[in-house]
């Protein structure tokens, strides 16, 4: 039968064509034998060398015409010396079931030894008798490079204290270690193959640019933190992680073939929050101290009032009030607030609505703020403590009308009020305004809006006692001239 046909073919040979053999059983033997990445040799029964392939002749420099037809290594590719015992433990492997692995040293032909570590195994015949054997063997340093390559990945892959997600070319996880299914709040099996989208509501499109970049230009010079959002069955949990990227690719080709990024992270949101919140309270303590230095230098100490409110507002509000208790200041026990018959409050200062610029005064003309029963600043006066607000999550339209109601600026949408205390008596209070851009005001905050007001009432204590002064003067001049 000719090749075409004996290949399933339908190509027909014309009748001077000759038959197109086959490539011959030897031939493919070779170059198997040659195109392998360990050395091998094999021997017969009685210990001649029958193959001998090319990385054998790379690591020892015997070449297989040289190699072939030896009668075992002794005095060529083993010392006299030891030929015995490297003999004896290589045709040992002739009746032992399965593989045997020795370690020992070879010589090369220009005379050097070389460490290899060996694997040996039985060849049999058809009658189930040993025929002679095979011998695959490496250098030592190299298998035990590719040795510790293999710990060290499952190393990561299960006992490590940060995450490995090994992502493939289509930025899915491929391979995900217990720390990183546990930050990830799923299971090592669920998560493979899936989006990264299903498994994080924050930060993925961030995630996904790194990786992508990864693939196409290789890892980054220094590890990155992002902060990222984890489904939970709480909702969601923002963890900073720091990570780091390597890209993967395939040692079995010539070039370089990306078979995806190894993905490195370590949670350090608790050292990030500490720092965050470091760098505030040095910030605000820094705020703090110049707004007092400034404030030193106002001759009225009224305007020393606005000038803790502008120093108080960086990075901290949108906007700010001040409202004074309308007469003298309520000391404890007096009705203060809230319902009927209590002090009505006037405003003293605010910062300009429609856009950024200094507090001005605006209690010179002594008009009431019409605040109805129940306003967060009514509450902290009676209280004698701070007030939190917040209209929420709801439609703009709500929010404005939420802000309205309560005679803030339209874009307000949290607030913050902090009693103004001196000498044991109430004088008013500040009140801080956030927009939608900014989050809700915590209990960190109200620490810092109340060390503001302490400096804000203090001012303002002094410019009551001030006028009460000059009006007291101005009397007696007038009793004087009467």
């Amino acid at each position: 039968m000719s090749a075409s046909r004996r290949s399933g073919t339908t190509d027909e040979l014309g009748p001077d064509e000759p038959e197109r053999p086959g490539p011959d059983g030897s031939d493919l033997l070779a170059a198997l034998l040659d195109g392998m990445d360990a050395a091998l040799c094999a021997f017969d029964a009685d210990g001649v060398v029958t193959h001998w392939n090319r990385e054998a002749e790379r690591i020892l420099g015997w070449s297989a015409r040289e190699a072939v037809g030896r009668r075992g290594f002794a005095g060529w590719a083993v010392r006299e010396a030891d030929a015995p015992e490297v003999e004896s433990r290589l045709t040992s492997a002739m009746h032992a079931p399965g593989r045997q692995v020795h370690e020992f040293a070879l010589l090369t032909k220009d005379g050097g030894r070389v460490l290899v570590r060996t694997q040996s195994a039985a060849v049999r015949g058809a009658d189930g008798k040993p025929a002679g054997l095979y011998c695959a063997f490496s250098e030592v340093h190299a298998q035990i490079d590719l040795e510790r390559s293999i710990a060290l990945s499952e190393a990561l892959l299960e006992d490590a204290s940060w995450g490995v997600v090994l992502v493939d070319a289509d930025l899915r996880p491929a391979v995900v270690n217990a720390h990183a299914a546990r930050a990830l709040g799923t299971g090592r099996t669920t998560v493979l193959g899936r989006p990264l989208g299903e498994l994080l509501t924050r930060g993925v499109e961030e995630l996904e640019n790194a990786l992508t970049h990864v693939l196409a230009e290789g890892a980054p010079p220094a590890p990155a933190e992002m902060w990222v959002g984890v489904r939970s069955p709480d909702g969601e949990k923002r963890r900073c992680w720091r990570s780091g990227f390597l890209r993967l690719a395939s040692p079995l080709t010539e070039e370089p073939v990306p078979l995806g990024v190894a993905w490195l992270f370590q949670d350090v949101t608790e050292a990030k929050l500490g720092e965050q919140e470091a760098a505030l309270l040095r910030f605000r303590a820094n705020q703090l101290h110049r707004a007092s230095r400034a404030a030193a230098e106002c001759e009225d100490p009224a305007e020393a009032a606005t000038v803790h409110l502008d120093f108080a507002l960086a990075g901290f509000a949108d906007h700010a009030v001040i409202d004074r208790v309308e007469g003298p200041p309520a000391a404890d026990g007096e009705a203060s607030g809230g319902g009927s018959g209590s002090r009505r409050l006037v405003r003293v200062a605010a910062t300009p609505s429609g856009g950024p610029g200094p507090s001005a005064l605006t209690g010179h003309a002594g008009l009431p703020v019409r605040y109805a029963n129940g306003h967060p600043a009514l509450q902290c006066v009676a209280r004698a403590g701070s007030v939190r607000a917040s209209a929420g999550t709801v439609a703009a339209e709500e929010a404005h009308e939420w802000a309205r109601v309560r005679q803030w600026p339209e874009d307000t949408v949290h607030a913050l009020c902090a009693v103004l205390r001196s000498r044991g008596r109430t004088l008013g209070v500040v009140t801080f305004l956030r927009g939608a851009g900014r989050s809700p005001f915590e209990r960190s905050d109200a620490t810092y809006a109340e060390d503001v007001a302490v400096r804000i009432a203090g001012s303002l204590d002094l410019a009551g006692a001030t006028d009460a002064g000059a009006r007291g003067a101005a009397g007696d001049v007038e009793g004087g001239i009467a």
